[in-house]
């Protein structure tokens, strides 16, 4: 059984190993590996961002995407790994080009699924179910403290992360379930 107290001590301990989102990653995997476990220590019951724990080594979020919740092209400048216990998570990925961005590919989590990305990596994520999507999002650093970048989704053009503008699609998409 997924206990919330244990996941976070072995994830600090894993944020000091040789290659610590390797370490972290595993420790993610046996984590989703049990959905149902997870969704009763970290319900999701509403579009949410929470901080679970917060450290300058290690952030370790809950993140709950609304049903057909879409966030615009960012990036986080450090490594993550996301973890999927339930509905769905759809990544596209960016790579920057000559006046943006250019469409790198993609990933499409579901229940059990982990990705791993890199310091470099810019997605844009989309929750295409019909319920709500619990993941549990580690990063390597304090998560709060990093000065990011945000993409226009229809020029793509950069611009300084917008924290007021994500709540508001999360507040959005809480409204949308009634």
């Amino acid at each position: 059984m997924f206990d919330l107290d244990t996941f976070l001590a072995d994830c600090l301990a894993a944020s000091t190993a040789d290659q610590p989102r390797l370490a972290v990653k595993e420790i993610l995997d046996r984590a989703v590996s049990d959905p149902a476990g997870v969704a009763a220590a970290l319900p999701p019951e509403r579009a949410e961002i929470q901080g679970l724990h917060v450290s300058d080594e290690l952030t370790v979020l809950k993140v709950v995407w609304g049903p057909g919740q879409r966030i615009r092209p960012h990036d986080h400048r450090t490594w993550a790994t996301i973890g999927l216990y339930s509905g769905g998570e759809d990544n596209t990925f960016y790579r920057r080009a000559e006046g943006g961005l250019t469409e790198s590919g993609g990933r499409d989590l579901r229940p059990k699924d982990v990705c791993l990305l890199g310091d470099d990596t810019i997605h844009a994520v989309h929750n295409p179910t019909r319920e709500l999507a619990g993941a549990i999002h580690i990063y390597g650093g304090d998560f709060f403290a990093i000065e990011r970048s945000e993409f226009d989704p229809a020029t793509l053009e950069e611009r300084p992360y917008d924290v007021e503008a994500t709540l508001r699609d999360f507040a959005e998409a809480n409204a949308a379930l009634g």
